[in-house]
């Protein structure tokens, strides 16, 4: 009885279009990238192994890097399935055009004060938005950024607790860059307390706003079946 009432409430809740949740994420996430990054607090776990390549090989931009890293993301993923997921070269879309806002937001985010106080503000601005922004993604009900697929899908194959999976990747992420940067450019880059703070907290933090989400908002796309958007 109970849990039929919970799908009561459920389903009188705002109805929002998994299209237009997407295209927000991705233009949230990328800002709050590169604000992040900005705060001189480190970048985000998730884009921090992309932003070591950029560092190590200049030759190609942050935006082109974090394209490729995404890719490996996506062939990982359909080895672990053992089958060729159509859905995901939707999320190689995505993360193209992530990875192309990554380079525009790096462009004009130079105009913003640059000062100690204005970097705690530009990095709890950019922890909320990446947490916002991944937890849309993860509701949306449509292929996401891979980077952000890569966990969420994980969790499902594995079993395993999302938060945990969340962690667990962003840390790996943070090891790889550390190593990167040190070995290759003689001391640490990318990294910062904000990033290793990030890294550990921010699997929960988007498990609460996705509760606060659950609770008001469900979502419908063109890839859900009608009777399911009814």
């Amino acid at each position: 009885m109970k849990r039929k009432q919970e799908m009561g409430q459920s389903e009188k809740g705002c109805v929002w279009r998994g299209e237009l949740a997407l295209a927000a994420a991705v233009i949230i996430n990328s800002f709050g990238v590169v604000l992040m990054l900005y705060s001189n607090s480190g970048i985000s776990a998730i884009s921090s192994v992309p932003y070591a390549f950029s560092l190590v090989l200049p030759q190609l931009s942050l935006g082109t890097w974090t394209y490729i890293f995404q890719g490996l993301l996506i062939l990982s993923l359909m080895i672990l399935q053992k089958k060729f997921v159509w859905q995901y070269l939707f999320s190689f879309v995505v993360g193209f055009i992530f990875s192309e806002l990554l380079d525009v937001h790096e462009s004009w985010i130079g105009i913003l004060p640059n000062s100690m106080p204005w970097h705690i503000v530009y990095f709890i601005i950019s922890y909320l938005l990446i947490s916002l922004g991944i937890a849309l993604s993860n509701r949306c009900r449509l292929p996401i950024i891979p980077t952000d697929l890569f966990p969420r899908e994980l969790a499902q194959i594995t079993g395993v607790g999302y938060p945990k999976i969340k962690i667990s990747f962003d840390v790996i992420c943070l090891v790889v860059t550390a190593c990167m940067t040190w070995f290759c450019l003689g001391h640490l880059d990318g990294l910062g307390i904000g990033t290793i703070l990030a890294a550990f907290t921010m699997g929960k933090a988007i498990g609460i706003i996705g509760k606060i989400i659950d609770r008001k908002v469900r979502f419908v796309s063109f890839m859900m079946p009608k009777k399911a958007q009814a």
